[in-house]
C-alpha cells in the first residue's frame, strides 16, 4: 500500500514561532512579554490579570477555551513559589474555570502543569497551568480520522466574551486599553 506524505497546511503557526525569537534571535518568554505589556491586552488574549498572576487564551488551543494561567514573575520551578504565590494562582485557576463554566457550559476540565521539558512543557522556565474546557462526545472524526483537531471558535470573538463573563464576576478591572 501507498504510504501518502501527511502535510497540513498551518501557516499560523509561523507567528507563534517568530514570537518565540527577540530582535537578537534569542528565544524571549512570551508570557514575560505579555507582563510587562498590559496595553496589548487585547491583541495579546489576556483576560485578566490579578496582581501576582494573569488568565491568558492559549493562541493554539487545544480545544475551543483553552487558558493558560501564569504568574507574573518568571518562575519555572514550583517549589519556589512562596505561599502567597501558590494560593494566589490556585485561586485564579478556580477563577478561571468559573468563568469558562459561565461562558461555554463545559462538562468537564483537564487542568494542569507541564513541569520541564520533558515532561511537555513548551514553556519550561515559566510555570502556566493549562485549563482545557472538556465536552462530552467532542471527539469528532477529524481527531479520529487524522489527528487534527477543529476550534468551532475564533480568538478574539471568545475573547470578548470571557471578559465580559470576567467583568461580571468582578475578576477585571475596566480598562480603556483593553474593554471589547
Amino acid at each position: 500500500m501507498a504510504q501518502f506524505n501527511k502535510n497540513l497546511w498551518a501557516p499560523w503557526r509561523m507567528e507563534y514561532i517568530r514570537t518565540l525569537q527577540d530582535s537578537t534571535g534569542k528565544a524571549e518568554c512570551f508570557l514575560c512579554g505579555y507582563w510587562r505589556q498590559p496595553d496589548r491586552d487585547r491583541e495579546n488574549h489576556v483576560v485578566w490579570r490579578t496582581a501576582s498572576a494573569f488568565v491568558v487564551m492559549n493562541r493554539f488551543p487545544y480545544t475551543n477555551g483553552h487558558l493558560l494561567i501564569a504568574h507574573g514573575r518568571h518562575q519555572g520551578d514550583l517549589t519556589d513559589l512562596t505561599e502567597s504565590d501558590f494560593d494566589a494562582l490556585n485561586r485564579t485557576v478556580r477563577d478561571a474555570v468559573r468563568v469558562l463554566k459561565e461562558t461555554l457550559s463545559p462538562d468537564g476540565f483537564n487542568i494542569g502543569l507541564n513541569l520541564g521539558r520533558c515532561a511537555g512543557a513548551g514553556l519550561p522556565d515559566h510555570l502556566h497551568t493549562h485549563i482545557v474546557p472538556r465536552w462530552s462526545g467532542d471527539t469528532n472524526f477529524m481527531a479520529v480520522l487524522d489527528g487534527v483537531r477543529v476550534v468551532p471558535d475564533a480568538l478574539d470573538a471568545l475573547w470578548t466574551e470571557l471578559v465580559q463573563a470576567a467583568e461580571a464576576a468582578g475578576l477585571r478591572q475596566d480598562s480603556s486599553d483593553s474593554r471589547p
